[in-house]
């Protein structure tokens, strides 16, 4: 044998096809079509599965849709020569002193804590109520909200070191100013 047909041989060798039948051919062309459609299909429906929402679920009910489409903030008109309705400690705390009190951030007495809330207290209520509204270290006058009035800081003071253990009196609500004329 010559070298030329030695190397013809092993070149056709080396190039076979793992399909050697009409049969296989038409097996291969159909997979290569269907699998990629079924992974299609499973990740379409892995995908959609996670919008579902569980039996007893109150996601779709009428309260949990209100609160979803329930606007941001909210505006509140007050008549300004009427009398000043005053908001109670709680509703302070909620609006304006959660944010930092309830987490104690950059070292504000925690709420409800009464270790983080003795040393203040021993200052006394008109030392805290001097802090809030000038402001003490990271926070800021009056919590950051200049509309509120003096009682309505002493009043959350008072709401804050209370549920943290403290006993002081509710401030008394000032008399209504009288109207100018």
């Amino acid at each position: 044998m010559s070298n030329t047909q030695q190397n013809q041989e092993a070149h056709t060798e080396e190039h076979h096809s793992p399909i050697k039948t009409p049969k296989q051919l038409i097996v291969t062309i159909l997979l290569s079509f269907i699998v990629p459609i079924l992974i299609i299909i499973l990740l379409v429906n892995l995908v959609a599965a996670g919008n579902q929402v569980g039996a007893g679920s109150d996601t779709l009910g009428p309260e949990a849709t209100a609160k979803r489409i329930a606007p941001v903030a909210k505006l509140e008109l007050v008549d300004a020569s009427g009398p000043k309705v005053f908001k109670s400690g709680e509703q302070v705390y909620k609006a304006v002193c959660a944010g930092c009190h309830t987490a104690g951030v950059a070292g504000a007495p925690k709420f409800g804590d009464p270790a983080s809330w003795a040393a203040a207290a021993k200052t006394g209520l008109n030392a805290m109520v001097a802090n809030a509204i000038k402001g003490k270290n990271a926070m800021p006058a009056k919590g950051g909200n200049p509309a509120l009035d003096d009682f309505e800081i002493t009043r959350a003071v008072v709401y804050m070191a209370n549920n943290s253990g403290s006993k002081f009196d509710e401030p008394v609500e000032p008399a209504p100013a009288a109207p100018s004329k």
